[in-house]
């Protein structure tokens, strides 16, 4: 991580704007419609959803109703690849030509070929190995999902994160809620994203996700993320605890089981570390993550 080859990712000059990244309607197998959606999630103070349905391309942007938050597009492919190995992606952008007639393999590759930011679901619960997640090259990987910690406890995705950090360290970690907001699927408002952006538009906050100027988080909240030279400080909603997580065993930790709880927190980041984000846990044991705190940059 050193200068020249990468700089720190986040920058606080934008708006926080909190959305979720992975959701589903009554258009394919979800008991909401857009509007329904669009009312309960800003009612919940976000800001921005995208249309994930499986296997239909979305157009937010020819809609004629106006909604009280912003809609972005996506689709949500399933399926197995041509080794066999099956898969969910939720592929965030703007697509045309994508059916399942067409098969999971040459639908990825449409979504990768049209600019689409491809991030691996669930990986924990659709039961993938780490080489399943290193195959297709994952622009992120759902660090949590909160129908499938409701369904069977396995909306875990850090492990796979970590695994990817490790050799692409790009990667980018986030939290949804997958909600299909049903009997079968009654959850909601429990992972969310949060983005750094000048403005909320389409453009802005597409732009942010790409870059990693964002947090994904089940509760607490990061109200801004600072770097000089290599210390970073971050400033928090009450947590208890707050860590530097890096490759394998490497991490720092500050907090305790007193029960004190803290707004700020600063780590020196080791030059030597191939990867490192920081993770802060409130009381209740909810938590909320940066990505990885540098980017590459062009030499």
């Amino acid at each position: 991580m050193s200068e020249g080859q990468s700089r720190f990712r986040y920058t606080m000059e934008g708006h926080w704007y909190k959305g979720n990244t992975h959701l589903h309607s009554t258009v394919s197998d979800g008991g909401r419609t857009f509007s329904e959606l669009g009312y309960m999630y800003a009612s919940a103070g976000y800001s921005f959803l995208f249309r994930t349905d499986h296997w239909v391309s979305s157009a937010a942007a020819m809609d004629d109703e106006n909604f009280p938050l912003l809609w972005l597009d996506g689709v949500e492919l399933d399926g197995h690849d041509n080794s066999g190995n099956y898969y969910h992606v939720v592929c965030l952008g703007t697509f045309t030509g994508i059916t399942r007639e067409m098969g999971f393999g040459a639908a990825l590759e449409a979504a990768r070929d049209q600019g689409g930011l491809l991030i691996l679901a669930h990986p924990q619960w659709t039961g993938n190995t780490f080489d399943d997640a290193l195959r297709w090259n994952f622009d992120g990987v759902e660090v949590y999902n909160h129908v499938c910690h409701w369904l069977n406890g396995k909306g875990d995705g850090r492990a796979y994160w970590n695994t990817l950090l490790a050799q692409r360290p790009q990667t980018l970690g986030l939290a949804c809620d997958d909600a299909h907001i049903c009997s079968e699927h009654p959850g909601w408002n429990g992972g969310w994203i949060v983005v750094n952006a000048p403005e909320l538009s389409r453009a802005a906050i597409t732009a942010a996700i790409r870059a990693g100027n964002f947090y994904s988080s089940t509760g607490p909240d990061f109200h801004a993320i600072t770097c000089d030279a290599n210390a970073v400080t971050v400033e928090t909603s009450p947590v208890q605890f707050a860590r530097l997580v890096g490759p394998a065993y490497r991490g720092a930790r500050l907090g305790g089981f007193a029960g004190r709880l803290f707004t700020e927190a600063t780590f020196e980041i080791p030059l030597d570390w191939a990867y490192a984000y920081l993770e802060i846990e409130d009381a209740q044991g909810r938590r909320a993550w940066t990505n990885h705190l540098f980017e590459r940059v062009a030499s």
